[in-house]
This record gives C-alpha cells, structure tokens and sequence, in this order.
C-alpha cells in the first residue's frame, strides 16, 4: 500500500504490519515478491513507519563495516526522515540525492502474541530406583506456551530472513518431548516419587518439568515460556513391567501395613502395662499416706490418754514410797528403829493428799484434751475411731473433788485412784443415767472396788507421861 506524494512527484510507501496472528513478519513494498528484486527492500525517503504497541520494527540494512540493525519499538507512526529519523542518517547518502530508495529489510515481531503448541511424548520406560528390573511404559501430554519478550537475543538465534514459523514451532517441540522425557524418566531417582503414583502427582511433575524448561528454551531459543500444561502421564497398564511392579508394591505395602501394626500394638501393650504400673504405684502411695495419717491421727486422739496411764504408774509408785515413810527410822530413837512413826506417816499423808489433788488436776486437764480432741475430728475421722469395747471397764463416771468435778474416768482409774486415797467412799460420784451425784460407798457397782481397802486406822493411845 502506497501514498501519493504530489511533492515528490511518485508514489510514497507505508511500512506497517496488518497480520492478525503472527511472530515474525517481513514487510515488501506493494506488489513486490520474496526475492523477486531489490525492490522488495527498497525503501523511499519520506515513507511512514508505523508500529503498533505490543509490536517490534527491526531495519537491517547494510553498511561499509558489516550488516547494521536498528529497532523501532511501538508505538510509532511518522514519516521517514533524517531529522525525525536518525538511524537513517547513515543509509540515506548524498547518492541518492535525498530522495531516491535505499536498500533495508524490515522485520516486525510480536511481542504481545502468543504461541501455543500441543505435544505428546510416546511410551519411554521409567524405573522404580527400588525396584530396577521392572521397566514401566510411560507417556505425557500436554501444551507449551511462549512468546518472545528479549527480540534482540531471538535476533541473535534466528535469520529473520529465512524464518517460517511452522519450522520454528516444529523444532520447539521437538526439544519439549526430548526435555520432558529426560525429566520425567529421572523423577522417581530425583525426587523420590514412586513410578506407580506419578499419575496421581501430576502438579508435583508439572511443576519439576516447568523449572527445567524455562532456562532451556530461552537459551536455546530465546522464547520466554509462559507455561507448560501436562494434562496426562500415562503408565502402560497392560505392559508386564506394571503388572509386576504392581504386585511386588502391593505385597511391600501390605507387610509394611501389618508390621506398623504390630509395632502399635506393642506400643498400646507398653502403654497400657506401664500406665497400670503407676496406677499400682499411685494406689500403694495414697493407701500408706491414709495409713499413716490414720496413725498420726490416732495417737493425737489417744495421746491424752497414754500420758494419764503413765503419770498414774508415777504416782502410784510415790504413793508408795510415801507409805513406806511411816515405818522408817529418821532417826531420833523413838521408834526403836523399826516401829511406826506418825510424824512420817503424817508427811505422807500429807504429800499424797498433794499428789493425789495434782493427780485429779491432771487426769481433768487430760480428759478434757481428749474431749478437745475428739471434737476436733472431721466425721470421717470420728467414723474411723472404733466404738469402746463392751463391759464394766468402759463406764465412765464424774468425781467431785472439793466442789470441782473431775473425768469421766473408767472403772480401772477408778480403782487406782482408790488405792491411791483419792477416791475414797464418801466421794460424790455421777454417771449417766443418775438423777443426783451419789457417795462411792451408795453405788453398788463401785462397792468392790473399796472391799480391799482396810477401814480407816482407830485413833493411837495417848502416850503415858513420861516418869
């Protein structure tokens, strides 16, 4: 296509692409051929040069020093001129008188189209790394898409001139199959992916395939790939290598299933055997803590108790000791060095009058520590301490001792403090059950316990006067 420039006197060209689809296209003055003349790179002075946005206008054109290139990258539309044009400069000479055509191929490149191609690579045998005497038929499918973005390495790899774009994606396809069948064959020893589950991992090989392609195909083509789409690996499941290998996998995975479940059934078994040890354990330590707290509490309740026996035995030995005092010789001679003293049987009357009121004093105190005591029980503790054993040692009675009442005491204090004069028949007693308090000597359950205790001594004689 062509304006007519009334100035010029001739016809004046317009260098632009109006292809749809395409990746390389060579631009010929109206009317010209492929390698028809040197017309068909003829190039007037004062064309227009128009580039689109998403397109590459390459000059190649020659020069003293060699073939020169020049790029136009769109958007670009103006005509051709020294001024406007400055890689002109060197192609338009004096010799052409400004005006007549110069010699320059023009090239325009897409750089917003996309080409995409289909490719399937036939059954190759893959190898388990397990199992290497099984080979696997295997095949792939799918499409590669790519576009040129870096034109000038591109340039580097092609002649313009001569590019057919159904050669050049024939040969792109070619390289897919040859990468994604080195790829693939290499997965299961790479990557660790069972040669029977690559079909189910399709996105984890597409992805391996994806980072190997890139760099190849720009380096050797100089397309940038956009993306590779496997849409299929096959496995030959007839092939004998499958069957085999399916077979030998199965029976691998089914050992391995039983011998996990053994090793968690031991594992439940330790378990269980371990947990009922600390159980054990948890039990003996919480059955010897109750115990022992059983005990602590059992000699707290019954510490008062053991401290009025033993003080008992104490007094009960110094009452005696004291009924001794009357028969010994302190001597002075009256006695004849074994007859009665009344000085000393009145000392001791005197002091086991004394001891016999601390007595009362103590066994009071105690008794009521051990009311203190038992009061201060939880209910489960007061259910643990066993009831009184049955009989007449368990009746308990109340000793009134110089208007202050004194126990409860049972009948076995009782009769010690009998032996010991302090309980004696014209003590007022009290138990439960009695109306009023009682003499010892009235009740008649306490009456054996003063059948042994002789009367009280006649009165001495007076002593004659001496001559």
């Amino acid at each position: 296509m062509g304006l007519f420039n009334k100035k010029e006197g001739g016809l004046m060209d317009v260098i632009r692409c109006d292809e749809q689809e395409y990746l390389i296209w060579k631009w010929r003055p109206a009317g010209a051929e492929l390698k028809s003349t040197k017309k068909e790179n003829a190039i007037r002075y004062g064309s227009s040069l128009r580039v689109k946005d998403g397109e590459v206008a390459v000059f190649v054109y020659k020069q003293n020093d060699g073939t020169m290139e020049d790029f136009i990258v769109g958007p670009y539309d103006d005509t051709i001129k020294t001024a406007n044009f400055p890689i002109l400069t060197s192609i338009v000479g004096l010799g052409f008188g400004g005006s007549s055509p110069f010699q320059a191929e023009v090239y325009y490149i897409n750089l917003s189209g996309v080409v995409q191609i289909r490719f399937g690579v036939p059954f190759f045998d893959v190898f388990d790394p397990r199992f290497l005497d099984f080979a696997v038929p295997m095949s792939v499918r799918g499409t590669i898409t790519f576009n040129i973005t870096d034109y000038k390495a591109f340039i580097k790899l092609h002649r313009l001139i001569n590019f057919d774009l159904e050669d050049f994606k024939k040969q792109v396809k070619d390289a897919v199959i040859r990468y994604v069948k080195g790829v693939v064959t290499n997965i299961p020893q790479d990557n660790g992916i069972p040669v029977l589950q690559m079909e189910r991992k399709i996105l984890e090989v597409n992805d391996i395939v994806t980072q190997f392609l890139k760099s190849r195909l720009e380096s050797d083509f100089g397309v940038n790939m956009k993306a590779i789409d496997i849409s299929a690996i096959e496995p030959d499941k007839e092939s004998d290598g499958y069957s085999e290998l399916r077979k030998i996998t199965a029976e691998q995975q089914m050992k391995t299933i039983e011998m996990q479940s053994e090793v968690n059934l031991k594992n439940l078994q330790d378990s269980q055997r371990i947990n009922a040890k600390n159980m054990e354990e948890t039990l003996r330590i919480q059955r010897e803590e109750a115990q022992r707290a059983q005990k602590l509490q059992s000699e707290q309740t019954f510490i008062g108790a053991h401290s009025i026996n033993q003080q008992t035995e104490v007094l009960k030995q110094a009452a005696n000791n004291l009924g001794q005092m009357g028969s010994m010789d302190l001597g002075n001679g009256n006695n004849g060095g074994g007859g009665m003293n009344p000085a000393a049987m009145m000392t001791g009357m005197a002091m086991g009058g004394a001891m016999g009121g601390q007595m009362a004093g103590m066994m009071n105190n105690m008794g009521q520590q051990m009311q203190q005591a038992m009061q201060q029980q939880s209910p489960q503790q007061q259910q643990m301490t066993p009831p009184p054993m049955p009989g007449a040692a368990n009746i308990l009675y109340m000793v009134s001792v110089n208007g202050q009442q004194f126990g409860p005491f049972n009948m076995q204090q009782l009769q010690q403090m009998v032996q010991n004069g302090q309980l004696t028949v014209q003590t007022y007693v009290w138990k439960q059950g009695m109306a009023n308090w009682e003499l010892a000597g009235n009740v008649q359950e306490l009456a054996s316990l003063f059948g042994a205790v002789p009367p009280p001594m006649p009165p001495a004689p007076p002593t004659p006067p001496m001559p």
